[in-house]
């Protein structure tokens, strides 16, 4: 592509000159704390969400760090319109989640809300979801939950705002007996996830899991 040679892809960390389909060169691979959760044993994820509410399994791609590679490459994907990033992130889940016989039955992403989603013009959760539906051959729906409530991005605000939100999210319509995996992008303090798992589980016998791109450690 004539784009490619004017235009050509870069590692985000170190800038070398990379294949289209990535965001960071083998150097710089290297650097990125991957977890190495599994995903049937407590980890860190399981032992926060079960203060706020009773999860069944939780898995975390990577540890998100304030100076660490994985920051920027979330940061990429949320905020310099690097949709495609989420196709990455969704191989390197691939090939480090297994849920042996205990797969969920439906993908969920946190939504944003509508006017963010006009704004940003994409959910940075949607591709990782579609990839990893396709990988496990576990379906997904963009639409179960809503956000009702238009904020500003939580990694702008402070700790204590975070906290102080009041749920802003509900389900559109009733679901039963379903093993949901919800996914969200940073696990900090638990709260948007606790919030919708509460929607979840309150409707009907279902269970709910985690999967984040990265935890905040």
């Amino acid at each position: 592509m004539i784009l490619d040679l004017f235009f050509p892809n870069r590692c985000i960390h170190c800038s070398r000159i990379i294949d289209a389909d990535l965001l960071v060169c083998d150097l710089c691979f290297e650097h990125i704390h991957f977890t190495h959760f599994d995903y049937h044993d407590e980890n860190t994820i399981t032992e926060r969400c079960r203060l706020f509410f009773p999860v069944e399994k939780a898995f975390a791609l990577m540890k998100f760090e304030e100076d660490g590679l994985s920051r920027t490459i979330i940061h990429e994907l949320k905020y310099k319109s690097r949709e495609s990033a989420g196709k990455t992130l969704a191989q390197w889940t691939s090939e480090r989640l297994d849920f042996k016989n205990e797969k969920p039955d439906l993908l969920v992403s946190v939504p944003l809300h509508p006017k963010k989603l006009r704004e940003r013009g994409y959910n940075q959760l949607h591709l990782f979801t579609e990839v990893l539906s396709k990988f496990y051959n576990i379906p997904f729906d963009h639409e179960l939950v809503q956000r009702n409530q238009y904020s500003k991005a939580q990694a702008l605000k402070d700790k204590k705002h975070r906290l102080e939100t009041l749920n802003p999210f509900s389900l559109s319509k009733p679901i039963t007996g379903k093993h949901i995996l919800l996914i969200d992008d940073v696990f900090t303090t638990g709260n948007t996830v606790s919030s919708i798992a509460w929607e979840i589980l309150k409707t009907g016998d279902n269970r709910v899991s985690i999967l984040v791109m990265a935890v905040d450690v």
